[in-house]
This record gives C-alpha cells, structure tokens and sequence, in this order.
C-alpha cells in the first residue's frame, strides 16, 4: 500500500505519538457458521492481511494528550462493518464516554459487510448511539475519512465529527460509484465524491495528508480540552475613549486596510484552526468560524470576514447556518463563544431570499439569547442590518472605538427619510449608532481602544482586544452558568425600557 494511502497501523503510527499506542482489542466473536464459505473467507482474510477484524480500536497520547482512537483497515473485507466490527467499534466509543477521552475516528469502508445482511445494515444504529452519547457528555469527536467511505459508515459515525478532515483524493460518498453504475447502466459523474469537492461544499473541514491532519487533531484538542475553571481574567482592561464623531467612526471603520477577524486570529491568538461550512452541505466565505483561544481561554470563533465579502459577495442566509453550527459546537463542547460583527450588511438578492435569510437572522437570534455557553459579541467595525443584529445577543457585547450598529447603512436611512443619501452624517449621529452611544443606551458594554485608528496600529489594536476577550470570557467562565444565562435574558428584556 502506498504511502500516500496508510493501512490502520501506519496511520496510528502517524497520528499518535511513538511507542504510547495500547490496543484495547479482544478476539471478536466469530459471526460466521463453522464450515461456512464465509468463515473460510475470514480465515483467509485474516491470515493474508495480520488483522482480525475490520477496525481496531485503543489509545495512546497525541501531543501528550491521553486519546481514544478507532481505525478501519479497508484491505480487510473492504473495511466492512459486521456484527464483530460493530461491537468493537461502539465497546470503544462507551469505554471513551466512560474515561472521558477525546476520541478520533478514521474509517475507510465500503460500508455495512454483505455476507451478514440487514444485522449488520443495523449495527450502524448502535454505532451512532454510542458517538451520540459521547458529544452529549461534551467530549471531542474528531473524523478523519480516508479512501474510500462509503455507504452506512459515511451516513453514520463517519458523518458526525465536531470537526472532520479527509485524505486528499479520497472517494467519499453515500453511494459507491461501482454499485451506482451497476443499478443504473451508466457512470456516477465524476469529482463529486472527492474530498476536495466535499470540502468545497462545507462538508468536510480540511482535506490533508495524514501527517498534517496529526497537527490539526492536536491544534483542535488544544482548544477543546482546554480548561474551563479556574482561569485568572488578570487585570480590567484599560480604557479611554475620546469623544468620537458618528460620520467619523463609519468611514473609519470602511476603511480596506483595517483589521478584521482574520487579523484578529492571525495577529493575537492561538491554537487556530479554522473550521469549515455547515457540515450539511453549504459554504460562505462572508463567515468566518474557527477554533481559537485568546491567551488561556479557549472559544469558538465565528465573524463577518471583511476581507471576504469584498472580493466575493455579501455573506447570506448559508453563512448565518454556518454561525449556528458555531453555536451548536459551543453549547454542546462547553466552549465560550465569540461573535464578531463587522458587516456593511448581509446578502440582498433572489438566492438570498428564496435561501431564508430572514428567517436564518430569526433562528440566529434565538439561538444567541438562549445558548448556553458564554458569550461575547465584538462590535470590530461596520455593523449594519439584520445581518450584523443576528450575531449581537451576548452575556458581553465589546465594541471597537470606531465600531457601529444601525438597523441600514445610514445612506440607506437617509434615502429611506429623505429620498436622498446626502443626509447619512446627520441620520448616523441622531440615530446613536457610535459606539459611545451604544455604552449609554446600554447595548454595549465596553469600548476598545484605538490609537487613534486601528487601521494604524493593526498588531497593537488586535492583541488589546485579544486581552480584551481573554478578560471577559475568564470572568463569565467563572459564573454559575444558570445565573449567567438569567442576567443575559434580563439585559435584553429590559433594554430600552428605562
């Protein structure tokens, strides 16, 4: 087997580090009827190939990290999954929940094994309870699908990772192309069942070879393993803020050169990886989701890429379904979450109303004001429309010198008021969009700090909001969560009540 395509041993070889594999493995029970022409077909298979079954299960530590791994073997019966594999496979999933380990998972398989029919076609049900059970204790479930996965596995634990990465060139579908030609008489079209049109789709998060998908495994549990208690928010943020002009702070914050959340992650955090699509089937480069920690405190990641939306298009309602992946991975791995906001405004357009952007704005925010992780939104730069409203409701809402929020682009209030947009400067200061008017009115509870344009000083700005959103989401992580949630409710009732 080439290199490019390791077998089960190679690749725990690869991912873990060396001499720290232990096998948990017992001798499967034998499904087949002795005599059988199945059972000489697993003796044969088993002598040529050294395993015993389809998948191996154990652990080992990757990075230092004590982890739980499951590995198919495709040269044995095509990776199938039987009744024996099924049992191995989930026994190690239980034994994972139990021992609270991480687990990563790489299946290469044709899917479900034939010669054990509709048992073994439900063995993927069990399968998916075990993964199921684990991510509810909110444990990492990482994937990383080699080639090829195919059939029940790929619409089972295949298909359930909290971050999922796959090998370059690797044939990964529900259907397998050689079945689909043999139904129908006539090939499955070509470079659809390919990582890298997976990965086009948001289907998978990275396609990588198996050294680098080692890194990307241990950059991920850095940040989902982090700790949670007992983290030191260090001093309260300094600040001093000048009296800003609203016109001032608009076209400051329109300014190309200024730096956005890829600057942010870039310049002042660590431990990133980025994170791709909805994992259902759509993408949007207008948002931006990934894993990051801000000092010690670990979060995920989710914000308008300026630098995106000017060279493609507007994010729309699919970036809204990627933010609320975010949020979903959040809530479930007990990771504080961090919205940014920097948007001239979302998508207007036929696909982007037959897409359901408002009803995606709706589902954002009550996914926002209930969630329950921590929550910080960033106001960074441009804030206007629904869009920017749909990632607002947080437990802190920090907002940059020269960062705004308005329900239109003060152009379009202007054209709305007056049939004109010479009148923005004046509709921006009396709407209170600033951010010094948002702290008053309560929206905002922090300003950050330019000196005097961030688009100046982008390193020293990004590492003070750095410090920023360390300081903030220490002092939430170390909240009740019930009380958290409660005071974050009681902010948006009251708002605007007096």
């Amino acid at each position: 087997m080439s290199p490019a395509r390791p077998g089960a041993r190679t690749l725990i070889d690869t991912f873990l580090d060396p001499g720290t594999w232990r096998s948990w493995d017992t001798p499967p029970a034998d499904p087949a009827p002795p005599g059988s022409g199945y059972a000489e077909e697993l003796a044969a298979v088993r002598a040529k190939t050294g395993y015993d079954e389809s998948v191996i299960t154990g652990e080992g530590l990757l990075g230092g990290r004590r982890v739980a791994v499951v590995v198919c073997e495709f040269s044995f019966l095509a990776g199938s999954i039987g009744v024996a594999a099924a049992e191995r496979l989930t026994a190690a999933v239980e034994r994972a929940t139990a021992e609270r380990l991480p687990l990563l998972a790489a299946p290469a398989s044709g899917g479900t094994r034939m010669q054990e029919g509709a048992v073994a076609f439900t063995q993927m049900v069990k399968i998916t309870a075990a993964v199921a059970a684990h991510r509810a204790a909110g444990l990492p479930y990482v994937v990383y699908l080699r080639h090829p996965t195919t059939g029940g596995v790929f619409a089972s634990w295949g298909s359930l990772g909290h971050v999922t990465a796959a090998e370059p060139g690797a044939l990964i579908g529900f259907l397998g192309p050689r079945v689909f030609e043999s139904l129908h008489g006539y090939p499955f079209p070509e470079g659809v069942q390919v990582a890298e049109n997976l990965f086009a789709h948001g289907l998978v998060d990275a396609v990588v070879s198996a050294e680098e998908a080692r890194q990307v495994a241990v950059g991920v549990l850095d940040v989902l393993c982090a700790p949670r208690e007992g983290l030191d928010p260090g001093p309260e943020p300094e600040e001093e803020i000048p009296q800003i002009h609203a016109w001032d702070a608009i076209t400051r914050s329109r300014r190309d050169d200024r730096p956005g959340v890829r600057a942010l992650l870039k310049l002042a955090a660590r431990d990133v990886t980025p994170l791709n699509g909805t994992g259902e089937g759509e993408n949007d480069p207008g948002l931006l989701l990934a894993l990051a920690r801000f000092g010690e405190v670990p979060a995920v990641v989710l914000g308008h890429d300026r630098s995106r939306r000017r060279v493609v298009a507007p994010f729309g309602p699919a970036g809204l379904r990627v933010a609320r992946r975010g949020m979903r991975l959040a809530s479930e791995l007990r990771l504080p979450l961090v919205t940014v906001i920097d948007t001239a405004g979302a998508a207007l357009s036929k696909a982007a109303e037959e897409g359901g952007l408002a009803a995606e704005i709706a589902r954002c925010l009550a996914d926002l004001v209930t969630l329950d992780a921590p929550t910080v939104c960033l106001l960074l730069g441009e804030g206007a429309g629904g869009g920017a409203l749909a990632l607002l409701p947080a437990d802190r809402v920090l907002c940059a010198q020269h960062g705004w929020l308005s329900p239109l682009p003060p152009e379009g209030a202007s054209a709305l008021l007056y049939r004109s947009v010479d009148f923005a400067p004046e509709i921006a200061a009396a709407q209170g969009v600033k951010s010094t008017d948002l702290r008053r009115d309560g929206i905002v509870d922090r300003i950050i700090p330019e000196s005097p344009d961030a688009a100046y000083e982008p390193e020293a700005f990004c590492r003070r909001v750095s410090r920023t959103l360390e300081y903030e989401l220490a002092v939430l992580l170390g909240q009740p969560p019930a009380d958290r949630l409660a005071a974050r409710l009681a902010r948006y009732r009251g708002l605007g009540a007096g």
